[in-house]
């Protein structure tokens, strides 16, 4: 009797997704680098080139801080709510998971690890981790700090806190967890909009 062998549907896409030389997302759009070269990633488990990728170079880092830069300061993302922020970061999260299988070959292919070990911990603790950061969206708050004036006596004071956006940063990180490492920093510069802590003070 005849074995037959089905074909996951995520494999096709996946091998669809590698063969193509992978480009950089500069301004919300897929671009080649500047300069035009690409560098082959190699699959761990075999040596094999797994895609050619664009080598982006100082060139391409100043159009993207600048980029960057442009929609922290008038993108429609700084002007959304926590709880929008918060939606959409969960929104997210729902899409991770709805495509978990080909997230996770992806996973296997580029660092070399078992497919069930990504399927079980990269992909799923990605998806965790966005939606515990949407539910801090709204829960990022500041200080309200009563103190003493000796030169005011009778009068009261508050300190407050104001957090506010740090601005651009960049990041280079492991290689061991790459779906999750990149969830680790995106989801709290996604929900948060400040680390930094300004004083003022109120008369009460």
């Amino acid at each position: 009797m005849a074995t037959v062998l089905k074909m996951n549907p995520s494999e096709g896409k996946v091998s669809s997704f590698v063969s193509q030389t992978r480009k950089m997302l500069i301004n919300g759009k897929w671009v080649e680098a500047a300069s035009g070269k690409t560098f082959p990633t190699y699959n761990p488990a075999t040596g094999e080139v797994l895609a050619h990728i664009a080598e982006g170079d100082r060139e391409d880092i100043e159009r993207a801080v600048k980029a960057a830069r442009t929609a922290f300061e008038t993108g429609r993302w700084s002007q959304l709510t926590p709880s929008e922020r918060g939606r959409m970061i969960w929104k997210l999260a729902d899409l991770l998971e709805d495509n978990l299988e080909e997230f996770a070959e992806l996973e296997s292919l580029d660092n070399g690890k078992p497919l069930t070990v990504a399927r079980v911990a990269d992909v799923p603790l990605a998806v965790d981790l966005l939606r515990y950061m949407a539910g801090w969206a709204t829960k990022i708050e500041g200080n309200t700090i009563p103190i003493s004036v000796p030169y005011a006596p009778g009068a009261k004071f508050l300190a407050y806190t104001l957090r506010e956006p740090v601005g651009v940063v960049g990041q280079i990180i492991p290689w061991n967890f790459p779906l999750l490492m990149a969830a680790w920093k995106l989801g709290p510069a996604l929900d948060r909009k400040s680390t930094r802590l300004n004083s003022s003070h109120l008369v009460i």
